[in-house]
């Protein structure tokens, strides 16, 4: 079994429940199989540290999930237009990888939700693109094959799956969002077991 990464930040449900829908994408692909993690919080407070092991959900990322994934779809809230500072926080920490081209080649996709339509989903998605550019990755996006993508009135771009969550974060996921989170998994696994044949 080929190991897909799926790391994302979610302070609330949305971009989670994104996740375990892309989890669930990869592993409709034989072969392949999801291994779910997500990133401490980073505080304001100089002092605060997170625990070693979060109290409940997706355990903390390390370097070592990165350099072994055969691909990464990587997840994270959209804050004005940006990725949260808790999953760049990550990849800033990741210069050992890219020194040693550990992520060259490997396929990788992106995921976010914002509160509104048009809350920065677009450039959140390419603003997590520029450290896996830098890393040697291969992003792949979802193509208008993808018959949701044409027919949503809510999330998803070309860029990856995205999803809008209300400003309470009460907004449930559309049918079109369940099934774009699902074919960006999919094509994920399919992309990364076709570069290691």
């Amino acid at each position: 079994m080929k190991e897909i990464l799926v790391l994302f930040y979610s302070r609330d449900r949305a971009v989670r429940e994104m996740a375990h829908l892309i989890a669930r994408g990869v592993e409709s692909v034989h072969g392949a199989s999801a291994r779910l993690r997500t990133v401490p919080r980073v505080s304001p407070v100089c002092e605060a540290v997170e625990q070693d092991i979060p109290e409940e959900g997706a355990p903390y990322a390390t370097l070592s999930d990165l350099e072994s994934c055969a691909g990464l779809a990587l997840g994270s809230p959209s804050y004005f237009g940006n990725m949260a500072a808790s999953m760049k926080h990550f990849w800033d920490n990741t210069t050992p990888l890219w020194m040693k081209g550990a992520l060259v080649g490997k396929p990788a996709a992106l995921f976010t939700s914002s509160g509104t339509q048009h809350g920065g989903q677009e450039t959140t998605l390419i603003s997590m693109m520029v450290p896996l550019l830098h890393h040697g990755m291969l992003i792949l996006g979802l193509p208008y094959s993808e018959p949701e993508l044409s027919a949503t009135d809510s999330g998803g771009t070309p860029y990856g799956a995205s999803r809008v969550s209300g400003l309470q974060n009460d907004r449930e996921l559309s049918n079109e969002e369940k099934k774009l989170c699902i074919a960006l998994g999919r094509r994920l696994a399919s992309t990364a077991l076709k570069l290691i044949d």
